[in-house]
């Protein structure tokens, strides 16, 4: 059933969620209460996300994936911050942890899965080896001075920026950001856009009509803002559980799960991309939320951090590092000839599988 051709679920989740919010503490009913929760809270991502696509398919690529970047990068600062803030799930490392996993997320589990999906059903696949080299070399450049950085610098002991440093690299991030957006909509945006074939219907679809576009302008921010708020709540209790297991680092297991409910809904549109023959879109979408997510989402927690006088802990430690490099440098081959097959993604994916296994098994 559809209301102004948007589906009733995708409006029925943001207000379920809130009404669970308001009724449902995390704590009742056994454990029952903060699993209610963690389903209105995916319902309510899946919900953002939904609507963050029509809005993008109304303004055309390549701004519709950077929508869909910058929804996912709010709903993922948000949740930081706000998990952070909490009296029970405040954590210093959690923006490190929850940044970290996206770009292992991004780089290993995304690409991976979509170049092997679409190498396996069309063999081989190409992309604009221009538009990928941006976003990778952006990427490498914001993902060194913030995660890899800390740990070398000698002004402060630890893994720490001091004041001045943090803002100097914030301040380097936005603008790195803004000039490669530039790049991405005006000067270049020929690098970005996908190659159209007569046979991808999606492709060709027509843009949205007003009235559901300005529909999913007015239901988003009420999902966003659903997720903020039951995600404080949740927090503890996933905490809690990663305890439960004998988990040494609860906090690395928070930020990936708050990485992995983010990215999940537009990590599958990827794929479905790659499925289509569509590996630019996918990548547009991969790369553009690990990029979004390092630019904006580190400056933002910086600013809360710094005016809130709180800690905060950037610097990788040296297994983070090595699975980084490792990324970086095969990501860097993979994107570097403009053709993938299902090796490339099979590569990615035993990187992914090592970042998942050594959470539980440090």
């Amino acid at each position: 059933m559809r209301f102004a051709g948007q589906p009733l679920w995708s409006l029925a989740a943001p207000a379920l969620a809130w009404l669970a919010y308001a009724l449902v503490p995390q704590d009742a009913y056994g454990g029952l209460g903060a699993a209610i929760l963690f389903a209105a809270l995916v319902a309510s991502v899946f919900a953002g996300v939904h609507h963050a696509e029509v809005i993008a398919h109304r303004v055309g690529e390549p701004f519709g994936t950077l929508v869909l970047a910058l929804a996912v990068t709010v709903i993922e600062t948000a949740l930081i911050v706000s998990i952070m803030l909490s009296a029970e799930g405040g954590q210093p490392t959690l923006a490190r942890d929850a940044v970290f996993a996206t770009v292992m997320i991004v780089l290993n589990g995304v690409v991976g899965l979509c170049v092997v999906v679409g190498g396996a059903r069309h063999r081989e696949q190409g992309f604009q080896v221009l538009g990928a080299a941006s976003y990778l070399g952006v990427l490498t450049t914001l993902a060194v001075l913030t995660l890899v950085l800390p740990v070398y610098t000698v002004s402060t002991p630890g893994p720490f920026f001091t004041p001045a440093q943090l803002m100097f690299v914030s301040v380097c991030s936005v603008t790195l950001y803004a000039v490669f957006l530039f790049v991405q909509t005006v000067r270049h945006r020929d690098y970005f856009l996908p190659e159209l074939r007569a046979h991808d219907e999606a492709a060709h679809a027509a843009p949205p009509l007003g009235a559901k576009t300005a529909l999913s302008a007015f239901t988003l921010p009420v999902a966003l803002s659903a997720v903020v708020w039951i995600a404080k709540d949740v927090a503890p209790a996933i905490g809690s559980a990663a305890a439960g297991l004998g988990l040494a680092d609860t906090t690395a297991l928070v930020g990936a799960v708050v990485a992995l409910l983010v990215l999940l809904p537009e990590s599958l549109a990827a794929v479905s991309a790659a499925r289509r023959d569509r590996l630019q879109t996918s990548l547009n979408l991969a790369l553009g939320s690990g990029l979004a997510t390092i630019a904006l989402t580190i400056p933002a927690v910086a600013m809360v951090t710094l005016w809130l006088g709180k800690p905060l802990v950037l610097g990788l430690e040296n297994k983070e590092l090595v699975l980084l490099a490792l990324t970086l440098l095969v990501s860097t081959i993979t994107l570097a000839s403009g053709r993938t097959t299902v090796l490339q993604g099979a590569v990615h994916l035993v990187i992914f599988a090592a970042f998942l296994f050594l959470l539980v098994a440090p």
